[in-house]
């Protein structure tokens, strides 16, 4: 059977969920990669049960005011780099409601990470889990242009250690991430946006609650028989402060060992490869900008302690249709 490759990759769930170190302004990771949702779009593929296996590198630097604590003048900057492996199911039932067709899915990474010196720290591991129970999207007509919208939960089951819980790769809280996609889908044309929101809860050991962090992946592709080839970009950015109450301080933590706000934009290229019976995406990006700062910390303590990664990025996603309903039999055809 011969995949729409674009219809699977659409799917807003076939997306790695784990590692940007030291974006989190505690110093977990943030639930979803930046980028994670380019190629997809807010069509949906035929009913049916899909598996996506998808892996990606993350090589960065450290960057932002903080890192005049770490590196002495003239000394190399701090690197982190992180190993990724994402399996993923897309569950297609075939179902539609108020007009629109229905999906779930659900997704568990495992990371391998590093932070280089003076830190010198390694971790490996289960990220949290990440459950898509509902999406729906909407085709507007004839017109090309569709919608996608629903809401993915980050579990809290992760591989977590340490005395704040964040000694290795997962998180020890829940996320909630709600998601809308518009899409322009016509003659080869994939012209989408995707813009989702973290919604952390507290930490379960200090009870520091991390700030929402907004993302918006933007994909420019065009197909061309088997080839889909175009421009990619993408913006992540902490977008309100994070909190600290009384129960927190007593833990040792406070906003102001942390970033208040950030921003991160990457540019790049996709190219893909439809098999048929699979497809195989990847693309690459580089961060091109990255802002952090706490101006209460400077104000109160008279120095930022922020910091924020900047690097590159090569995201790979292999999609394939696990099963598909049986068609119905055609009727025989009888002759005198």
């Amino acid at each position: 059977m011969k995949l729409n490759s674009k219809a699977l990759l659409a799917a807003a769930g076939l997306a790695a969920f784990a590692f940007s170190p030291a974006h989190a302004t505690e110093g977990g990771n943030v639930l979803t990669k930046a980028g994670a949702f380019i190629g997809a779009s807010a069509g949906v593929p035929p009913p049916g049960i899909y598996m996506f296996n998808q892996i990606f590198t993350y090589q960065s630097n450290l960057t932002g005011p903080g890192t005049a604590l770490l590196n002495a003048p003239g000394s190399r900057r701090t690197g982190v780099q992180g190993s990724v492996d994402v399996q993923g199911f897309l569950f297609v039932p075939g179902w539609t409601f108020l007009g629109a067709t229905y999906d779930a899915v659900f997704v568990q990474p495992f990371i391998s990470q590093s932070l280089g010196s003076p830190i010198n720290s390694q971790a490996a591991g289960m990220f949290n889990s990440y459950v898509v129970p509902i999406e729906l999207s909407w085709k507007l007509g004839t017109s090309g242009f569709a919608v996608k919208t629903g809401i993915g939960i980050g579990l809290d089951d992760g591989t977590v250690t340490g005395a704040n819980g964040l000694g290795n790769v997962a998180n020890p809280y829940y996320t909630f991430q709600p998601e809308l996609i518009l899409s322009y889908l016509k003659d080869g044309w994939n012209l989408s946006v995707a813009m989702y929101d973290e919604i952390n809860t507290e930490n379960r050991i200090t009870h520091y609650t991390t700030g929402n962090i907004f993302h918006a992946d933007f994909t420019a592709t065009k197909t061309f028989g088997k080839w889909t080839v175009g421009p990619v970009a993408y913006f992540v950015g902490q977008v309100t402060d994070d909190k600290c109450p009384i129960s927190c301080l007593a833990t040792g933590e406070s906003t102001l060992l942390h970033s208040s706000k950030y921003s991160v934009w990457a540019v790049g290229g996709l190219v893909e490869y439809n098999f048929g019976p699979a497809s195989l995406s990847v693309w690459a990006t580089q961060e091109v900008s990255a802002k952090v700062s706490n101006p209460a910390a400077l104000a109160a303590i008279g120095f930022d302690p922020s910091v924020v990664t900047q690097g590159a990025t090569v995201f790979a996603t292999l999609s394939y249709r696990l099963w598909a309903p049986e068609e119905p039999p055609k009727p025989a055809m009888y002759h005198k």
